[in-house]
């Protein structure tokens, strides 16, 4: 969550740097996020053969990338002008799709490690996958992710925060009991960053034993050399992106719930917060990056149509 969080025995770190941290990261991701991903929706949906492996994930993706490119503007106003005169309603929308971008990118960053994991090392499995099932775990990805994703709305909201011109990182923070706090982190750290991790670990792991294996023919050995390479940039993706934050959100919140008495460790978790929220925000950058270097019927498409 952005932070706006009460100091118990410790003094607060200055903060002043973080507007002009998010206003800057803001302002660098926008245009190269709107123009990649709205590419990238283009070329995979209008281009792409549908029999392509984990288009419908990569759809998926993109989606996510771009619902939450398209509220930066509002997010870079607010942090440029410190005011926020476009209603509480659009203020929690904006606010909701960073937190939804976040999840559904890590679900999706890992149903197409998965995908490709199986494909490659289990291929008889995929005879007989159909295209519907990849939308049918999108939808319950979407539907999982924004279910979860809305307790942030009750804990973060405009009607907690002193000012009626407030939002994002200056929104007030609801006081929860220690056992919801305890639920809240729990949840967000297991399955958003816990088992994905270990899933896009393993994947990876098992895909480059097979590659040491004594390869039978050299088709097989290209496409498993593929599908390694695009486990390893979900997991890069990934590891920058959203580790960073789900480390030190446990602390955060113990800092905000003001369990944590070490004024360093209370220091350096609040400084730190901001950094890697704007981390998380690379993901609208890096995740065309795996579209168009990993997936060659992509780059072919985007370099023809591109050129018209």
């Amino acid at each position: 969550m952005e932070s706006n969080a009460s100091s118990g025995n410790c003094t607060d770190p200055q903060m002043s740097f973080q507007s002009t941290l998010y206003a800057t990261t803001y302002t660098l991701i926008f245009i190269p996020g709107l123009l990649a991903n709205s590419a990238a929706l283009w070329v995979l949906c209008r281009f792409i053969s549908k029999k392509s492996k984990a288009i419908i994930f990569m759809i998926n993706l993109a989606v996510a990338d771009l619902a939450h490119v398209l509220s930066l503007p509002l997010r870079m106003y607010y942090y440029i002008n410190h005011s926020w005169p476009f209603g509480s309603f659009l203020c929690q929308v904006c606010f909701y799709l960073k937190y939804l971008n976040m999840y559904a990118s890590i679900c999706f960053l890992t149903c197409i490690s998965i995908q490709r994991y199986l494909f490659l090392l289990h291929p008889f499995k995929a005879k007989d996958w159909k295209r519907r099932y990849d939308a049918a775990i999108s939808a319950a990805v979407w539907l999982f992710v924004g279910a979860a994703c809305l307790p942030l709305l009750v804990v973060r909201s405009p009607a907690l925060s002193n000012s009626t011109n407030a939002c994002f990182s200056d929104l007030g923070v609801k006081q929860l009991s220690p056992g919801a706090s305890i639920a809240l982190v729990t949840v967000a750290e297991l399955f958003g960053f816990v088992i994905p991790f270990g899933t896009i670990a393993c994947c990876t792991w098992k895909m480059w034993q097979s590659l040491r294996e004594c390869p039978t023919q050299l088709q097989s050995t290209g496409e498993k050399q593929k599908a390694l390479r695009m486990v390893l940039m979900c997991a890069a993706v990934f590891f920058i992106c959203f580790t960073p934050y789900h480390i030190n959100f446990p602390f955060f919140m113990m800092v905000i719930e003001n369990m944590i008495q070490d004024c360093a460790v209370h220091r350096s978790t609040l400084r730190f917060h901001p950094i890697s929220l704007c981390l998380g925000s690379l993901n609208c950058c890096l995740d065309p990056v795996l579209y168009y270097f990993m997936t060659s019927e992509f780059q072919d498409q985007l370099l023809q149509h591109g050129a018209l």
